[in-house]
C-alpha cells in the first residue's frame, strides 16, 4: 500500500526584504505544488503587475493557509537567530519571546520602513561570523551577512516580523519547524526554512528567472520528498544532541542533516 503523503499542497517562496513593505517586488515569488508528477505553477499577485509586496503576501498566505488542506511552506529565510545573538543580548532560550523582541527592535514591516534604515545603530545587532552548523555545511551565509551576493540578512531581517505575525493568526494550525518540535502534528501547515541553491539546479530553468527557479524547485522538491518518503528523515535528522538542543531555538534548513 502507498504511503500516505504528510501534506496536500507544497509552497516555495523565494524571499526579498529589498525596499519596504509595500512595494512589489520582482524578486518575491510564490510557487504551489499539489502533485509530484506535474511542474509546479506561479502564483502572482492580483496587481497588474503581478508582483507581490511583502505586506501582500502575508496576508495571502494568512487567508490561504486558513482555508487551505495541510501545506508545506519552505521559504528561504532565517526563522531565527544563531545562539551568540541570544548569547549577546541576554535573551532567554525561547522562539516566540525572540520573535517578539526581533519585531520590536526590527520593525521591518511598518509602512514605508526599509531594513536598511533599522541598521544603523540597532541595538540588537549581530555579526556576520555567526553561522549555525546547518550553514557551514550548505556554505549559506549568517542572517547578519548583509550586502554579499547570495545574502539571506536583508530577506531575513525583513521577515521575521511577518512570520511572527503567520503564528499570531493561524496559531496552532501552523506548525513552524523545528521549534515547535520536530514532528507536526497530522493536519497542521508547517513553515521551514529551506536553501533552494541545494534543488534549484535539479530543474531545467527555461524561461524563469533565477527568484522564480528558486521558489519552482523548492515546491517541486518539497512535493517530490514526501510523496518519496524522503520528507520524514529531513523533519528528524540525524544531529549530535547539543546541535539538536541549539536548533530548537536558533532554527535548522529542512534537508540538511
Amino acid at each position: 500500500m502507498p504511503r500516505r503523503p504528510r501534506f496536500r499542497r507544497y509552497l516555495g517562496i523565494d524571499y526579498s526584504g529589498a525596499a519596504t513593505p509595500e512595494t512589489r517586488l520582482p524578486g518575491l515569488r510564490a510557487y504551489v505544488a499539489e502533485d509530484p508528477t506535474e511542474p509546479p505553477r506561479e502564483v502572482t499577485a492580483p496587481a497588474a503587475s503581478g508582483r507581490w509586496s511583502r505586506r501582500e503576501l502575508a496576508r495571502w498566505l494568512i487567508d490561504t493557509l486558513s482555508a487551505s488542506p495541510p501545506t508545506l511552506v519552505g521559504i528561504d529565510h532565517g526563522l531565527s537567530c544563531p545562539l551568540p545573538y541570544f548569547e549577546r543580548h541576554a535573551l532567554p532560550a525561547d522562539w516566540d519571546r525572540f520573535l517578539a523582541d526581533f519585531t520590536r527592535h526590527w520593525p521591518a514591516h511598518a509602512p514605508g520602513v526599509t531594513v536598511r534604515s533599522l541598521r544603523a545603530s540597532n541595538p540588537r545587532a549581530g555579526d556576520p561570523r555567526w553561522r549555525r552548523p546547518c550553514e557551514r555545511r550548505t556554505g549559506a551565509k549568517s542572517v547578519f551577512h548583509f550586502d554579499v551576493p547570495g545574502s539571506v540578512a536583508t530577506s531575513t531581517h525583513a521577515g521575521l516580523a511577518w512570520v511572527q505575525r503567520l503564528r499570531e493568526e493561524l496559531g496552532p494550525r501552523l506548525h513552524c519547524w523545528p521549534f515547535d518540535g520536530w514532528h507536526p502534528p497530522p493536519g497542521a501547515h508547517l513553515l521551514a526554512e529551506i536553501y533552494p541553491s541545494r534543488w534549484s539546479g535539479r530543474w531545467p530553468r527555461g524561461q524563469r528567472t533565477p527568484d522564480q527557479q528558486d521558489a519552482f524547485a523548492t515546491a517541486a522538491a518539497l512535493a517530490a520528498a514526501d510523496h518519496s518518503g524522503e520528507l520524514e528523515r529531513w523533519l528528524d535528522p540525524e544531529l549530535p544532541t547539543a546541535e539538536r538542543a541549539a536548533a530548537r531555538v536558533e532554527g535548522w534548513i529542512l534537508g540538511v542533516s
